[in-house]
């Protein structure tokens, strides 16, 4: 039979057709142990660096009687707000624990944030307590109104979840970064204007910097999965922003009014999130074109190894996957040297396996 040359239409087509990236060639139970290997390590590392840089306790470290106690009733409001979402603490890390508690790192990592969690409920009582707009008794009242109540997880996967504590965790450290912008009396909005106080800017300065280690641990930990299962990942990540909002507020007795006083005051709203929060989390995620990947994933797709095993290809629009693969280098590098210094590299060493879905 005669070889006849194919049309140049049909050559570009194909072209078109070819994803950029090869098909991965690990198995699933490979990828799930390098992210758990990965996970644990990262823990270590984490309540490593805690205990030497952010060992603050909430009674000790603050000169509560410097605190004023004629803020406004719009700062008042914020302050109480913060204090009720606070309080809900204990669903946040016994439903996290009891979702992950198959995976050590994530299960143990869990327990130290709810344990610095707590810390900041301890923070915002004090906080209610020395500003003195509400007495002891109605704080008592409020607090068991709070725990009739109960925070459920908005997903019950632990993908999902990865996402949505990403994007919580950012969202709450430019809260409190807001807070403590307020309180350096740099807000001109009415009813915050006024509100210069420098107990308090420790106190959400303090709490900033839990969020920002928190958010970091999330991240590496979602960069992890985007890296491993793009596909899966990116289509939960979409989910997630879709249905997106702050824990609890809607539990509060007066959560319009907190939310409409964060608003009002640029503290948070709609402006923020897009532009404080979502737009630098996607950016760290390697997600430069936000519309382009809701506009479907747009071509995500599955090829054979060599042993004809279907496996993910990584083909998205708006999506950087090598961005990833350098994120997740970097941080493989970081917990060599951690390990390396306690010992632990002689053992069991966390080593970079690459997914085999980046051309480079």
């Amino acid at each position: 039979m005669p070889i006849t040359k194919p049309e140049k239409t049909i050559i570009k087509e194909i072209e078109e057709e070819r994803p950029p990236y090869p098909a991965g060639l690990l198995s699933r139970q490979q990828k799930d142990l390098l992210i758990e290997r990965a996970a644990r390590s990262l823990y270590r590392w984490y309540t490593t660096r805690s205990q030497k840089t952010r060992n603050w306790h909430p009674d000790q470290s603050f000169n509560w009687r410097a605190l004023r106690t004629d803020h406004s009733p719009e700062v008042n409001t914020v302050i109480e707000g913060v204090f009720g979402i606070e309080n809900y603490a204990p669903d946040y890390t016994s439903k996290g624990i009891q979702m992950l508690r198959k995976s050590y790192g994530r299960a143990n990592f869990q327990m130290r944030w709810g344990a610095e969690e707590e810390k900041h409920s301890d923070l915002w009582l004090n906080c209610m307590l020395f500003m003195r707009f509400r007495t002891p008794e109605w704080i008592e009242d409020y607090m068991q109104y709070l725990r009739e109540g109960e925070w459920n997880l908005p997903w019950e996967d632990p993908l999902h979840m990865a996402f949505y504590v990403v994007i919580q965790e950012r969202a709450t450290q430019l809260t409190y970064l807001n807070i403590a912008r307020l309180a350096r009396g740099e807000n001109d909005k009415p009813g915050f204007s006024e509100s210069a106080d420098p107990v308090l800017v420790e106190i959400a300065q303090t709490i900033a910097t839990d969020e920002a280690a928190h958010y970091n641990f999330f991240l590496e930990i979602a960069r992890l999965y985007l890296y491993y299962y793009p596909a899966q990942t990116l289509d939960a990540l979409v989910d997630t922003i879709e249905h997106f909002g702050m824990p609890s507020v809607h539990l509060l007795p007066d959560g319009d009014k907190f939310r409409d006083a964060l608003y009002r005051s640029g503290i948070y709203g709609g402006r923020e999130y897009a532009h404080d929060v979502l737009k630098v989390a996607l950016k760290n995620l390697g997600v430069n074109n936000r519309r382009a990947l809701e506009r479907g994933i747009k071509r995500s797709r599955q090829a054979p190894d060599p042993d004809g095993h279907l496996r993910d290809t990584a083909f998205f629009d708006g999506f950087e996957y090598d961005v990833v693969e350098t994120s997740v280098k970097r941080l493989y590098g970081r917990l060599k040297e951690y390990e390396k210094e306690v010992g632990l590299d002689e053992i069991i060493p966390s080593e970079f396996v690459p997914s085999g879905l980046s051309v480079n």
